[in-house]
C-alpha cells in the first residue's frame, strides 16, 4: 500500500507501526500514549492495523470492547487506562463497531471471530436503534443517569448510516436477517439527507459538511453541490480542512475524512491533494500532530494521535482502491442486499411508506 508523490510503502509502514506502539497490552488504543480513548476512534486505529495485515493486533481490540461492552449494548464516552472517565454513552460511538467489523471480515474472512463478535454487535445496534426518533434522525446520547437527550448530530446520524449498512450486511452474511434494522436504517438516511432542521445546527463544522457524503447516504448532484457550496468556507488551499469554519485551524483527520468523500464522489485527484497537504504535521516516527493554527504557524494541540494516523491509513487505502476500504465507505458490493442504494439524493427517496414516515 502506497499512494504515488505522497506516501510511500515504508512511510506508510511506520505510521502503522507508531498506532501499534499505542496500543496497550490489553488491546485498548488510546489517543497517544497516557492519553483517553473514546470507541469510535479506537475502532478507526483498529481499521489501520487491520489494513497493514496486523490482525492480531485489531482483534484483540475488537475484544476489548467486547470486554467493556455494557448490558444495554453501549459504550462509555471516554476510559483511561481501563477506567471510565467519562460516563455518557454516545450512539455514534456505539454504533462504530459495525464499520470495523464488517471491515475486518472482509479484510480476513475470519468467520469465527466474526462469529464470535455477533452478538456484541447486534446488542450495539439494538442501543442505537432505541434512540432512533419517529423522523428517523438518532438522538446523539443517553446521558450518565440513562436520560436519552432529545437532539440528534447530523454527523454522528451520518456516520450510524454508514454503520447501520455494515451491520445490515454482517447479519446478512451471517442469515440472520433484521427486517427492523432495514426499515430504520432508511428512515435514517431519509432524515440526513432530506431533513437538515431535525438536527442540532452545526454548520460551522466541516463534519457536518462532509459527513453525509462519508457516510455513504447522500451521493450524485446533491452530494457534488453541497461539497461546492462550502468549499471556500472549509478548504484552506495548501494546508487542508478546517475543524471550524470560523477559526485558522486546519486538521489532519478532518482532512483525509474530506478526501474519503471526495474519492466516493470521483473526485480522486483533488482528494489526493489535499492528503499531500496535511503531510507537513506528519512527524518523524509516522504518527501525526492532530491539527495546525496557520495564522500562528504553529502545531496545536501538542498531540500525535492514534485516529489521526488511522484516518490518513484509511484514506491511503481507499484511494489506492483497497477493495475492503473501498466497500466500507462507498461501494455497493459487501452490503446486505436490502434494497437501500448506495447513496440517496433527496428526489430519490420516498415517503409512501411506513419505512419513511414522517410525524410533521
Amino acid at each position: 500500500m502506497a499512494l504515488d508523490g505522497v506516501l510511500t510503502v515504508d512511510q506508510i509502514g511506520k505510521t502503522i507501526d507508531g498506532i501499534a506502539s499505542v496500543q496497550r497490552p490489553d488491546g485498548s488504543i488510546p489517543w497517544f500514549v497516557g492519553g483517553h480513548l473514546d470507541p469510535w476512534d479506537h475502532t478507526e486505529a483498529a481499521m489501520a492495523l487491520d489494513l497493514a495485515g496486523r490482525h492480531a493486533e485489531a482483534e484483540r481490540a475488537y475484544r476489548w470492547l467486547a470486554s467493556r461492552q455494557n448490558q444495554d449494548g453501549s459504550w462509555y464516552a471516554a476510559y483511561t487506562d481501563g477506567v471510565v472517565t467519562d460516563h455518557n454513552k454516545e450512539a455514534n460511538f456505539t454504533a462504530y463497531l459495525a464499520v470495523g467489523l464488517w471491515h475486518h471480515h472482509l479484510l480476513t474472512g475470519n468467520e469465527e471471530f466474526l462469529v464470535r463478535m455477533w452478538p456484541h454487535l447486534k446488542a450495539a445496534t439494538q442501543f442505537i436503534l432505541d434512540l432512533q426518533a419517529p423522523g428517523g434522525e438518532i438522538r446523539w446520547k443517553r446521558e450518565a443517569d440513562g436520560t436519552a437527550v432529545p437532539d440528534a448530530l447530523l454527523t454522528g446520524s451520518s456516520s450510524m448510516y454508514q454503520a447501520l449498512r455494515c451491520a445490515l450486511a454482517v447479519a446478512d452474511h451471517l442469515g440472520e436477517p433484521q427486517p427492523d434494522w432495514e426499515l430504520a436504517t432508511a428512515r435514517l438516511g431519509h432524515a440526513v439527507v432530506s431533513h437538515p432542521e431535525r438536527f442540532l445546527d452545526k454548520n460551522r463544522y466541516s463534519m457536518d459538511w462532509y459527513y453525509p457524503i462519508l457516510g455513504t447516504a447522500l451521493r450524485g448532484d446533491a452530494a457534488q453541490a453541497r461539497i461546492a457550496d462550502q468549499w471556500d468556507t472549509f478548504v484552506v488551499p495548501g494546508l487542508g480542512a478546517r475543524c471550524v469554519s470560523d477559526r485558522p485551524w486546519v486538521t489532519g483527520a478532518e482532512s483525509c475524512e474530506l478526501a474519503i468523500a471526495l474519492w466516493a464522489l470521483g473526485q480522486s485527484d483533488r482528494a489526493v491533494e489535499i492528503v499531500s497537504w496535511i503531510q507537513r504535521l506528519r512527524h518523524d516516527d509516522g504518527l501525526y500532530w492532530t491539527g495546525y493554527v496557520f495564522e500562528d504557524d504553529a502545531i496545536w494541540p501538542e498531540e500525535r494521535t492514534a485516529w489521526t494516523a488511522g484516518a490518513m491509513i484509511l484514506a491511503t487505502a481507499v484511494l489506492g482502491g483497497e477493495p475492503a476500504t473501498t466497500t466500507v465507505f462507498g461501494g455497493a458490493e459487501g452490503y446486505a442486499e436490502t434494497g437501500l442504494p448506495v447513496g440517496l439524493a433527496p428526489a430519490d427517496v420516498r415517503c409512501d411508506t411506513e419505512m419513511c414516515f414522517d410525524p410533521r
